[in-house]
């Protein structure tokens, strides 16, 4: 007889009913509030040093950096203009490494 009505209190205040279920709705955060994006930040910086320098590897490091940063967007607009100037860097690192000329041709004899 107790488990019957330990089972219908439990019945009635049990989560897993339809009607007692609510969407989840995060909570509202300022935009400035939010952690900074290392990953962009890092991307950012291997793509300069991949274009000043000529360091391939650098470049392809900006280019994981920038697919991780986008992956992980929070804030559309303010991190969609960074991730583009650090997609900036990464490809035209890329494409003067493997495009451009030659590092021997570069030094003179």
């Amino acid at each position: 007889m107790k488990l019957l009505a330990l089972h219908g209190v439990m019945a009635s205040s049990d989560p897993r009913l339809p009607s007692a279920a609510r969407p989840y709705v995060p909570p509202l955060l300022n935009p400035q509030d939010l952690p900074p994006d290392y990953s962009s930040f890092l991307a950012i910086l291997f793509g300069i040093a991949g274009v000043m320098l000529r360091y391939k590897f650098a470049s392809w490091l900006a280019l994981i950096c920038c697919a991780q940063s986008l992956a992980n967007m929070r804030d559309f607009e303010n991190d969609l203009k960074q991730i583009v100037m650090a997609m900036t860097f990464a490809l035209m690192g890329i494409v003067t490494n493997y495009l451009g000329p030659s590092r021997q041709a570069l030094r003179p004899s």
